[in-house]
């Protein structure tokens, strides 16, 4: 019988499909599938629930969680809210000032930063309570301003900072009101995926990971952080990352 739901927010993305594949193995869980599309097998399977979204924008978020209302009975153990954007055919990461583009700036941060938070806001009314429950969001090691050595990247940079400023910020509050929630900020490394694609070619062998490697550290890496009422900055080595 299952005792906890997983949550897989962006679940149609290479590294949330391959969570779901890690998590859909354990008999105790039962896991929810939210995306604009969900392409892989897994949505048919036994234990999994789909909630299809038109898009991530507050209106359809709050559509979303209504819905999650309805369909989960159990406690939410694990989130792990996986949106996000490096390139698409429009954009692509600056090398210099001069590639700086507002609205490919607004598109990215709108991605990386204002959605995942989005999420976390909804969500943590039906989080909070006696249960234990661990949410990761996806964020990058070029979002630490004080590890940031080579410079580029202007958008993508200033978009996993602002996302790490308001996880650390909700991580004070949630402190206070939720003590039951864990907030992981997640470095996956460079995963072999559509996103890192195009910037795998300086990258070796050994740290270029397939999205399944990410999935069974991350898993890892959640079972045993504690809930301690304070945000985590990691690695997929589980490694603390300076802010």
């Amino acid at each position: 019988m299952t005792s906890r739901t997983t949550l897989i927010i962006g679940a149609n993305s290479s590294i949330g499909a391959a969570i779901a594949a890690h998590h859909q193995q354990l008999p105790t869980e039962d896991i929810i599938l939210i995306s604009r599309k969900i392409t892989h097998q897994l949505a048919t399977a036994k234990n999994v629930k789909t909630i299809m979204v038109k898009n991530y924008q507050a209106n359809s978020i709050d559509l979303a969680i209504e819905q999650l209302k309805h369909i989960n009975s159990k406690a939410i153990g694990h989130v792990y809210i996986c949106n996000g954007i490096l390139h698409n055919d429009a954009l692509r990461p600056e090398k210099r000032l001069e590639d700086f583009n507002q609205e490919a700036f607004n598109q990215v941060m709108t991605a990386n930063a204002l959605t995942p938070i989005l999420w976390l806001q909804k969500l943590t009314p039906i989080l909070t309570g006696e249960k234990p429950c661990k949410v990761v969001l996806f964020s990058a090691r070029v979002g630490s301003i004080s590890d940031n050595q080579l410079g580029g990247w202007y958008s993508y940079r200033a978009s996993k900072a602002a996302l790490n400023m308001m996880i650390k910020t909700a991580s004070i509050e949630l402190a206070r009101r939720a003590k039951n929630i864990k907030l992981i900020a997640f470095h996956p490394g460079t995963t072999d995926t559509a996103l890192s694609k195009p910037f795998q070619h300086n990258v070796a062998k050994d740290k270029l990971f397939s999205s399944e490697f990410v999935a069974t550290k991350l898993s890892e890496i959640v079972e045993n952080v504690a809930i301690d009422q304070t945000v985590s900055y990691l690695d997929w080595q589980g490694k603390t990352i300076d802010w």
